[in-house]
């Protein structure tokens, strides 16, 4: 395999696991140019995946087959898919000691509101679940129209924060 074919792993990060990064494996996985492959995980699983996720990953006709709501314990043990992205999609699972990821891999921090933790009437709610939605949608075109293999490793890392930092005030 050529360097022109690598497919690039991606693990987004969250405390539950059941919303902003399960809709960012989804639309990572199907809309990654065949570029990328997206994980999600948690460090407190919640064990489902938050309904309204799922409704709106229907909605945008992205897959939901095979989401789980799964720990970050599953790609911290031997055999685990090799990341080259881990990125932190809430404040709480960034401030957490993560585990040593085998090879490395370039991380940051993108952070995104919780709609899972959004208080109001069902209507109000999935208006919610689609503004982050889109908020992710966004961060995500961005960082895969970079040109990843022509960034040295240190301009690769201040790509990765500014667009957790600028897209933050953006969103």
């Amino acid at each position: 395999m050529t360097e022109a074919d690598r497919v690039y792993n991606v693990l987004f990060l969250c405390t539950g696991n059941s919303a902003r990064s399960i809709l960012a494996e989804s639309y990572m996985n199907a809309h990654g140019q065949g570029r990328f492959r997206a994980f999600s995980a948690g460090s407190h699983p919640g064990g489902t995946v938050n309904r309204f996720a799922l409704e709106v990953l229907g909605s945008a006709k992205l897959p939901v087959e095979g989401l789980r709501s799964k720990s970050w314990d599953e790609f911290a043990a031997p055999g685990a898919p090799h990341m080259d992205f881990v990125f932190t999609v809430c404040d709480n699972a960034a401030g957490e000691v993560c585990p040593i990821w085998p090879g490395q891999p370039m991380s940051a921090h993108w952070p995104f509101e919780d709609p899972a933790a959004f208080v109001g009437s069902e209507d109000a709610t999935r208006r919610k679940f689609v503004e982050v939605f889109m908020q992710i949608r966004r961060r995500i075109d961005l960082f895969t129209s970079l040109p990843l293999r022509s960034l040295d490793k240190m301009a690769l890392k201040r790509k990765l924060d500014e667009l957790g930092r600028n897209m933050a005030g953006a969103d």
